[in-house]
């Protein structure tokens, strides 16, 4: 049989019962009960003026403060507060403190805590948590498994205008693929960029890239609308952790070079300035001995990818487990007959959910984890589903 369990006020009901019935004394019954007659008169005489719920416990809330806020100064502070809702705690009480020399203010803290009490301070909506897939990992081997990928930084060119380079390079060989002066890091002129270097070398396994745009957003695993082009291609993200640059020093070293040697000083005009980057890279590729190839040249290294361009763009493939679903327009997919906000970087596409336990889903966009997809079904009086929560984290 289960352990028998009791609480105060079962106590406190059996005490008065015991009482009512007249068959022991009041001193006999604060003996057997364990506690003194003051407080069985007490309970006593409750019951008897409220009855059942004068046994409950009172609030030990004290009726008075000495360090409360007198009324009339919190009734100015709320009057100020709806004629000027723009204003906060420090100017509320600056202003009132002009008005009413004499008056003993409360701290700011005190203020803020009575608008807020009073639903005088609007609440900031929570921002969606981005998560990081963390450091990337992979030891390098061959030619294409990493290419990295970034944007030395822009600088100002003799014409005034900004130039911003994008550099790719082969991690294994240290290759510069491709170093290309570009008005913005939009994805516009970017993307252009790859498409020729995947139509010439290939395609690689994975590109490296830091967090910024247009190679990542704040998204679910900070998928950019490059990257999920790169994704439908076969290629896979990689992105170091925020303000790690050491996770891409291979990369950020030849940034130290490229600019001591194309940007000091700066050409007049972009296509100048093409011109510098386009004569460093072949010396960095061809004539520059690289003290980690064996003072070998990157050129010597290097070999284009086996895995071909295709001229058509494929489509995402899942294997039969997994639940398919479309992506709207509004970046949302239909679960259940209700709405889960996915990305609007997907929209069009199609995405992957696949069950690893009851209720949890991993979702992927073809070979690349956005995230954890929960499904928590809330019962109501333990009968059928009343109300499933979708949820989906990073």
């Amino acid at each position: 049989m289960p352990w028998s369990q009791t609480s105060p006020m079962h106590q406190r009901t059996l005490f008065v019962a015991d009482h009512l019935r007249g068959t022991r004394t009041v001193t006999e019954l604060c003996a057997e009960y364990g506690i003194s007659r003051k407080t069985g008169y007490k309970w006593i005489e409750r019951y008897i003026e409220r009855g059942a719920a004068g046994l409950e416990e009172r609030s030990r809330r004290p009726h008075r403060s000495p360090n409360a806020t007198p009324e009339p100064i919190v009734n100015a502070l709320v009057l100020l507060r709806h004629r000027r809702p723009t204003w906060g705690a420090k100017k509320l009480i600056a202003y009132l403190a002009r008005r009413h020399p004499e008056w003993e203010l409360p701290a700011r803290s005190a203020v803020c805590e009575l608008l807020k009490r009073r639903g005088l301070v609007r609440r900031k909506r929570a921002r969606r948590v981005i998560g990081h897939p963390g450091k990337p990992s992979g030891v390098v081997v061959a030619p294409n498994e990493i290419w990295c990928a970034d944007f030395k930084g822009q600088f100002r060119m003799g014409n005034g205008r900004y130039c911003y380079p994008l550099t790719v390079t082969d991690q294994y060989s240290r290759y510069l693929l491709r170093c290309q002066g570009l008005p913005s890091t939009s994805v516009d002129g970017a993307k252009p960029v790859f498409q020729r270097l995947f139509e010439e070398h290939g395609l690689p396994r994975y590109i490296r890239t830091d967090n910024g745009v247009p190679f990542a957003t704040n998204t679910l695993a900070r998928l950019s609308r490059l990257s999920a082009w790169w994704v439908r291609l076969g290629v896979l993200p990689q992105l170091i952790e925020p303000g790690k640059p050491q996770q891409n020093g291979r990369h950020e070293r030849m940034h130290k070079t490229l600019k001591d040697e194309t940007t000091r000083p700066p050409a007049s005009a972009m296509r100048s300035q093409q011109e510098k980057f386009d004569r460093f890279r072949k010396i960095f590729n061809e004539e520059r001995p690289h003290e980690a190839l064996e003072q070998c040249t990157p050129a010597s290294v290097y070999r284009s990818s086996p895995r071909a361009m295709p001229s058509k763009l494929p489509p995402l493939e899942y294997p039969d487990r997994y639940e398919v679903r479309y992506v709207s327009a509004n970046g949302g997919i239909r679960w259940n007959n209700q709405w889960v906000n996915v990305s609007t970087t997907c929209v069009g596409e199609y995405v992957g959910l696949e069950e690893i336990d009851d209720g949890v889903w991993n979702l992927y966009y073809g070979a690349l984890k956005l995230g954890r997809f929960y499904e928590r079904k809330m019962k109501i009086e333990g009968k059928r589903l009343a109300e499933t929560v979708l949820t989906i984290r990073s």
